[in-house]
C-alpha cells in the first residue's frame, strides 16, 4: 500500500470532524517543514504526525495527535519555549502541549507563535535535512477506538 493511501486509512478510522482537523493540522505543518523528517505512528493512544530535522525520535520538534475528541499541537522542547499567554500544557521534563479546542485556535497569533519559535531553534538542523520525507514509524497492534464511545 502506498504511504499516502496507508496514511489516509489511519486518518479514516476517526470522525468526520477530527479527521478533518487532522488533515488540516498536517497540511499546514508540511507546508512550514518544507525539509526534514515526518514520523508517522499509528499509537494505542492517537494517530500522530511528528516532525524533525533526522529520523531520530529523540530529534523531534513538534507533532500533532488525533484523539476521538479533539487533536493536540505538542511540542518536544516545549519547556524552553517562551510562553507569554500561558497556552502550554503539561508537567513532564520537556515536553508542552496546546489542545486544539476549539480547533481555530490552531489559527490564533499565539499558536502561530510558538510553531514559529519551536520550528526556529531548530531552523539550521532542517535547512541541512533532505526535503520532508514521511516514514510510517509504528504501528501498535493494540488500539484505542478512534472515535468516541
Amino acid at each position: 500500500m502506498a504511504r499516502n493511501a496507508e496514511i489516509e486509512v489511519f486518518v479514516s478510522r476517526y470522525s468526520e470532524e477530527i479527521a478533518a482537523q487532522l488533515r488540516h493540522a498536517r497540511a499546514q505543518l508540511r507546508r512550514l517543514i518544507p525539509n526534514g523528517y515526518e514520523l508517522v505512528y499509528e499509537s494505542h493512544n492517537a494517530l500522530i504526525f511528528a516532525f524533525g530535522p533526522t529520523p531520530k525520535a529523540s530529534q523531534l520538534v513538534i507533532s500533532i495527535a488525533g484523539y476521538p475528541k479533539w487533536v493536540t499541537l505538542f511540542f518536544a522542547k516545549g519547556t524552553a519555549l517562551e510562553d507569554p499567554r500561558g497556552l502550554l500544557e503539561g508537567s513532564g521534563p520537556a515536553m508542552r502541549s496546546v489542545r486544539l479546542v476549539p480547533f481555530e485556535a490552531l489559527k490564533s497569533q499565539p499558536v502561530q507563535a510558538l510553531i514559529k519559535r519551536a520550528l526556529a531553534a531548530q531552523a539550521a538542523a532542517f535547512k541541512r535535512a533532505p526535503p520532508l520525507t514521511t516514514v510510517v514509524k509504528a504501528i501498535s497492534a493494540k488500539q484505542r477506538p478512534r472515535r468516541p464511545e
